[in-house]
């Protein structure tokens, strides 16, 4: 535990730690994982709730009564339910998607998975995903989870961060590159 909670830290990282630590007992880590990630879905989809989770203004029983209801509604239940709850009454939501970041983090630390930030500037198909994959794999291992992120700005390329190390072939990049150079040049 202690390796573990030098991972993530503040207020979110101990929340995150204390349900890791119920959620391996329980032999629930994948369950909850997915809950919380369901969770994180909902927050990310809609704007009323991304607001309502950092807004202060709401009282604790407000917080907790509008969570239940979406909680039930979303068919979220069990040890992330009741967690989310009790973020909930003790008016931490403003911290809940940092909590499921570190939660993710403890998990694939657990796991023994590599997380890797790919950023492409379209969707790719089905096949490029599996080439990058497939990369990483030769890189990072069997265990890699790839977090996928379309951003149109780097114009084409890709852009990988796995660990501390990132590789920049974005299209943006190269161009910036070619600029300065005409500069000095010029």
């Amino acid at each position: 535990m202690a390796q573990e909670n030098s991972i993530v830290s503040g207020v979110a990282g101990r929340y995150a730690g204390a349900l890791f630590d119920l959620a391996k007992e329980a032999g629930q880590v994948d369950a909850v994982l997915r809950d919380l990630e369901a969770f994180e879905a909902l927050i990310a989809s809609s704007d009323d709730l991304a607001r309502f989770v950092r807004s202060p203004v709401f009282s604790a029983d407000d917080q907790l009564n509008a969570i239940t209801a979406v909680l039930a509604k979303a068919g979220i239940g069990g040890l992330a339910a009741n967690f989310l709850k009790l973020v909930a009454s003790k008016r931490r939501l403003f911290a809940v998607r940092d909590m499921v970041r570190a939660f993710r983090t403890l998990s694939d630390d657990a796991a023994g998975v590599v997380r890797a930030q790919v950023t492409v500037a379209e969707k790719p198909s089905a096949a490029v995903l599996d080439g990058i994959r497939t990369a990483l794999k030769d890189v990072a291992g069997d265990k890699v989870a790839v977090d996928l992120k379309v951003d149109p700005a780097i114009i084409g390329g890709i852009v990988v961060k796995l660990g501390s190390k990132m590789v920049d072939a974005s299209l943006r990049t190269k161009l910036n590159g070619i600029r300065t150079a005409m500069k000095e040049v010029g």
